[in-house]
């Protein structure tokens, strides 16, 4: 299995030279991390986010019902140093979603580093049809074969579908860890009040908006 080492995370973000959010949340001494982000959500998200910033809409609930969004992007390097913390030992970090936008280099770095990227296209709706399904695939498979429970291993899912519970009971039936990082206002209050640990985005959007080149 390709997985990420420390080292390769370092390089990686040490080339991207900008200031990394930090978390309070330290996964447990000699634990091992499996990540699974929904790249699309996050970012469809982050615009709605930014529409409510730029005074595009309302609040939240205006720029969904009226699917206000302000082009945004963020930078993943940043998202991953935040959810996988320096010196941590990395079973794998997955990445799936849409095509990404083609300033963000980080992707790119990512794969030359080692790191799984999963993209797909969109079907002519504009939908995505296989990230969910993807990440619930990788994440029921390395609970399985790679996590084990007395190393106090967590899964780190980045995103806030309530459809994750039933993979998400699987993992705590066998008495692994989850942490969900997500924006707050698109995390299902099921899935929030169920995992061993909720971190919420909203504070570090501004530190996870990838400027302009």
């Amino acid at each position: 299995m390709n997985a990420p080492t420390p080292a390769g995370l370092a390089g990686i973000l040490a080339r991207n030279k900008s200031a990394t959010p930090a978390s309070s949340w330290t996964p447990a001494p000699g634990s091992v991390l499996f990540t699974y982000v929904d790249n699309s959500n996050i970012w469809i998200e982050g615009q709605r986010i930014q529409a409510v910033k730029s005074g595009l809409a309302r609040d939240l609930t205006d720029a969904a019902r009226r699917r206000v969004c302000v082009p945004w992007s963020y930078d993943f390097g940043r998202l991953y140093e935040m959810v996988c913390p320096k010196g941590t030992s990395i079973g794998r970090s997955i990445p799936v979603g849409s095509k990404p936008p083609p300033n963000d280099s980080l992707w790119e770095r990512a794969r030359d580093e080692g790191f799984e990227v999963e993209v797909f296209d969109r079907n002519r709706s504009n939908k995505e049809k296989q990230v969910d399904s993807t990440i619930v695939t990788k994440m029921l498979d390395d609970s399985y074969r790679h996590m084990k429970a007395e190393r106090g291993d967590t899964a780190v899912l980045v995103a806030g579908d309530a459809d994750y519970m039933p993979c998400v009971r699987s993992l705590q039936e066998r008495n692994l860890k989850i942490r969900v990082v997500f924006w707050k206002h698109a995390t299902s209050h099921e899935l929030r009040d169920s995992v061993d640990n909720f971190t919420p985005l909203d504070p570090y959007f501004d530190q996870l908006t990838l400027s302009p080149t």
